[in-house]
C-alpha cells in the first residue's frame, strides 16, 4: 500500500490545500480509529483482563506507522506554511492545530506501550524472584501512568484502571518481599505479648536463615540484598527495618540488658542457619554490670551484622538504619538499668570506675566499626565520662531520703548529751600538705603564736546536759558523712554535695515543726526534745562550715562554706516550739484554777471543795511537768519554764484573794485553805 505521504508529494512537490485537508482528514480518523482500539484493548487488559498481546503488537506497529507519517507530514506543512503565510494563515493554522492534536494522542499510546511493556517485564521479573528489576520496573510503570495524567482530556476511566492495577500490583510485590524477608528472619516469641517475667523471655528465638544456600557463609545472602534493595526502591525498607527494630529491642535487647540471669547463645543449626537464643545463668546480682552488658549486646549485634545486615542500600549499609533506630532506647535502658546501679556509693570507689569508661569507649568503637553509630560521642560514653556529677546526684537523693525518713521517724527515742559527748568526725586531711594553698596554710602555722596564757576550758562553749532525738543525732552524722564524701572531689561534686547538706536543714526547719505539730502542742516532753533538737543543730552549726571549708575546692574554701547564717532560724525554731507549748500548759492552768469559785465563801462545804481541787489540779500538772522535764531540758531552761508556771499560778492565785479583799470578803477563810 502506497503511504500517504508518498500520495501527497506526487509529481511537483507542491501541496494542494484541498487535497492537503482531505489527507489530514483521513490521517485524524485514522488517529482516532487507533486510540480507540488501543484504549479498547488496554481496557480489556487492565479493566476488563481479556488477554489481547498479539492484538496490542499489531496496533502499535500501526500507531509507529501512523506517528512517521504525521513527522513528514507535519514537516512539509510547516514549510508550506512558511512560503504561503500571507495567503493561508487561517487555514494552515487549524490544520496545524489538529495535527498537533494528533500528536498528543500519539504521545499518549506511546505511555500506554511503556507502562504496559513495563508491567509485562515486571510480572516476568516477580515470577523469576528477580525483585530489584521487579521494582524497576513497577516504577516505570507508575512513571508512565503519572505521564498520562499530565494530559488535559485524558480518560478517566482508563487512568483509574491503570492506577488501580499499580496499586494492586505495589502491594502485591511488598508481599512477597516481606514474605522473603520472614523467611530469611525466623521470630520465635514468647505467648505473651507483654511478657512481664524474665522466664517468659526464654522462648526468644532468632533464625538467620541461609537464603537457599546449603552452607553457612561469612555474609548475608544474595537473596537478602535483592529484598532490601527492592523495598528501597519502593520505599518500604524504613518501615520494614522499624518493625525489626522494634521486635529486636523488646524481646532480645532490653532482656539482656535488664536481666543479669539471662545469657544469649549464638548457635549454627544443620542445613537451616544461624540461631540466636537466650538462656537462663543462676547469678546473685540483681544488676548487670557494664562489661556483662556490653559483651551480650555486642554478641546479638555482630550476628545480625554478618547474616543480616551487613547490606549497602543506595549511599548506606541497612545496620546504619537498624543503629538508628534502636540506639536511643537502647542506651537509654543501658543507663537505667546498669550504668546507673554501677555508679558508686563512695568516694573511695570513683578511681576504680575508670574501668566502665574505657569498657564504654570500646563498646561505641565496636559498634560505629559495624555502622550501628555515628558521631563522635554519644550520650551513652558522655554519661559514663560524667561519673563525678552522677556519683553527686545520686548520693545527694540518697542522703534527702534518708534525711527525710530520720525527720517523719518517732521522736521520743532519744540520747543524754553530755560535756563529754562528741559527733565522730571524719579523719581530714592535713591542710598544710599537698597544693600551694596547704603550703601557704604551713606557712601561717609557723609564724609567732600571740595566744594569751590564760587558756579556755576544756568544756567551754559546751552544750548543756539535755537529752535530743536519737534521730537528730543521726542526721547531723549524716551530715558529717556527707561533707567528708565531698573533701577531695571535684569542684562541681563538692559543691553540690556541700548545698546538699544545708538542703537537709532547711528541709528539717521546713518539715518537723509541720509533720509533728499536733503532738509538739500536745505532749510537753516531745515539746521540750523539740526544743532540745533545735539547740543542738545550731550548736553545731557554727562550727561546721569552719571544719570542713580548708578541705574544700573553691570557692569553698574561700568562705562559702558556710552553715552560720541558718543558726539564728533554728535557735528561733526552738524557742517558739517550746513557749508555744508553755502557753498551752498556762492556759491549761488557768482553766483549772477559774473553776475554784473565785475562792469566795469557802465556809461553803462546795466552795471549799472546789476550790481546793483546783488548787490540787494545779499542783499536780506541776509536778508532773517537772517530772517529765528535768531529765530532758538544760537546768536553766528547766528552772525558767518551771518558774514562768509556777509565777503564772501564784499571780492567778494572789490576783483572785486581793479581789477578795477589795469586795470584803473573808480573809480568815481563804488563807486557811492557802
Amino acid at each position: 500500500m502506497a503511504s500517504f505521504v508518498t500520495e501527497v508529494l506526487a509529481s511537483s512537490g507542491k501541496l494542494e490545500k484541498e487535497d492537503l485537508a482531505a489527507k489530514i482528514s483521513k490521517l485524524s480518523r485514522k488517529v482516532e480509529e487507533t486510540k480507540e482500539e488501543v484504549c479498547d484493548m488496554i481496557n480489556k487488559i487492565y479493566n476488563e483482563f481479556l488477554p489481547s498481546m498479539q492484538g496490542a503488537e499489531i496496533l502499535m506497529g500501526q500507531a509507529e506507522e501512523v506517528s512517521k507519517e504525521i513527522d513528514v507530514l507535519k514537516s512539509c506543512i510547516e514549510t508550506e506554511v512558511q512560503q504561503n503565510l500571507h495567503t493561508a494563515v487561517t487555514e494552515y493554522a487549524k490544520l496545524k492545530q489538529q495535527l498537533e492534536r494528533n500528536t498528543t494522542v500519539i504521545a499518549m499510546l506511546r505511555h500506554l506501550e511503556e507502562f504496559h511493556i513495563a508491567m509485562e517485564e515486571f510480572h516476568k521479573a516477580l515470577l523469576e524472584k528477580k525483585y530489584v528489576i521487579a521494582a524497576k520496573q513497577l516504577e516505570k510503570a507508575r512513571h508512565s501512568a503519572d505521564s498520562l495524567k499530565a494530559w488535559k482530556g485524558s480518560d478517566l476511566p482508563l487512568l483509574r484502571a491503570l492506577s488501580s492495577e499499580l496499586t494492586v500490583q505495589r502491594e502485591n510485590l511488598i508481599y512477597h518481599l516481606g514474605d522473603e524477608w520472614k523467611r530469611l528472619a525466623v521470630w520465635k516469641l514468647p505467648p505473651s505479648k507483654e511478657p512481664t517475667e524474665m522466664k517468659s523471655f526464654l522462648k526468644t528465638e532468632l533464625l538467620l536463615t541461609l537464603g537457599g544456600t546449603k552452607e553457612p557463609q561469612q555474609s548475608p545472602p544474595p537473596l537478602l540484598s535483592c529484598v532490601l534493595q527492592a523495598l528501597t526502591i519502593q520505599g518500604e525498607l524504613q518501615h520494614k527495618i522499624k518493625l525489626f527494630s522494634q521486635v529486636l529491642l523488646k524481646y532480645l535487647l532490653k532482656p539482656l540488658i535488664t536481666y543479669p540471669s539471662l545469657n544469649v547463645e549464638v548457635s549454627e543449626q544443620q542445613d537451616e542457619g544461624t540461631l540466636i537464643s537466650l538462656q537462663f545463668a543462676e547469678t546473685p546480682e540483681e544488676h548487670p554490670s557494664p562489661s556483662q552488658v556490653y559483651t551480650k549486646v555486642l554478641m546479638v549485634l555482630k550476628t545480625l551484622h554478618t547474616h543480616l545486615l551487613d547490606v549497602s542500600v543506595g549511599e548506606r549499609k541497612v545496620s546504619v538504619i537498624l543503629g538508628d533506630l534502636v540506639w536511643q532506647d537502647m542506651s537509654h535502658c543501658i543507663i537505667h538499668e546498669c550504668l546507673l546501679y554501677s555508679i558508686p556509693t563512695n568516694s573511695c570507689q570513683l578511681e576504680q570506675y575508670s574501668a566502665v569508661i574505657k569498657e564504654t569507649e570500646e563498646f561505641e568503637k565496636s559498634l560505629k566499626e559495624m555502622q550501628y553509630l555515628r558521631g563522635d560521642s554519644t550520650e551513652l560514653l558522655k554519661y559514663a565520662q560524667d561519673i563525678n556529677c552522677h556519683f553527686a546526684s545520686k548520693k545527694c537523693k540518697d542522703v534527702i531520703v534518708v534525711a527525710r525518713k530520720l525527720m517523719t521517724s518517732e521522736m521520743h527515742n532519744t540520747v543524754k548529751i553530755t560535756q563529754d559527748s562528741k559527733l565522730s568526725v571524719p579523719m581530714l586531711p592535713n591542710p598544710g600538705s599537698g597544693d600551694i594553698k596547704g603550703k601557704q596554710g604551713a606557712k601561717k602555722l609557723e609564724a609567732p603564736r600571740l595566744d594569751n596564757e590564760k587558756q579556755l576550758g576544756a568544756r567551754t562553749l559546751c552544750l548543756p546536759v539535755c537529752r535530743i532525738s536519737e534521730s537528730v543525732q543521726q542526721l547531723m552524722e549524716l551530715a558529717l558523712h556527707t561533707l567528708s564524701e565531698a573533701v577531695g572531689n571535684s569542684s562541681q561534686c563538692a559543691t553540690q554535695l556541700f548545698f546538699t547538706v544545708r538542703n537537709i536543714f532547711q528541709l528539717f526547719y521546713d518539715v518537723v515543726p509541720t509533720y509533728h505539730k499536733e503532738n509538739l502542742l500536745k505532749f510537753p516532753h516531745l515539746a521540750a526534745i523539740q526544743h532540745n533538737n533545735c539547740m543542738y543543730i545550731a550548736h553545731h552549726l557554727l562550727t561546721l562550715g569552719h571544719q570542713f571549708s580548708p578541705h574544700l575546692p573553691d570557692p569553698l574554701s574561700e568562705g562559702a562554706a558556710t552553715f552560720v547564717d541558718l543558726v539564728p532560724g533554728f535557735r528561733k525554731l526552738g524557742a517558739h516550739c517550746f513557749l508555744a507549748h508553755l502557753n498551752v500548759q498556762r492556759a491549761e492552768m488557768l482553766e483549772r484554777l477559774s473553776t475554784a469559785r473565785n475562792f469566795s465563801n469557802l465556809d461553803d462545804e462546795d466552795n471549799y471543795s472546789a476550790a481546793s481541787k483546783a488548787v490540787r489540779q494545779v499542783i499536780h500538772q506541776l509536778k508532773r511537768l517537772g517530772t517529765v522535764w528535768q531529765d530532758v531540758l538544760p537546768v536553766n531552761i528547766y528552772c525558767k519554764a518551771m518558774g514562768i508556771l509556777l509565777n503564772t499560778a501564784i499571780s492567778e492565785l494572789i490576783t483572785k484573794i486581793m479581789m477578795l479583799e477589795v469586795g470584803g470578803g473573808e480573809r480568815a477563810t481563804g488563807a486557811g485553805v492557802l
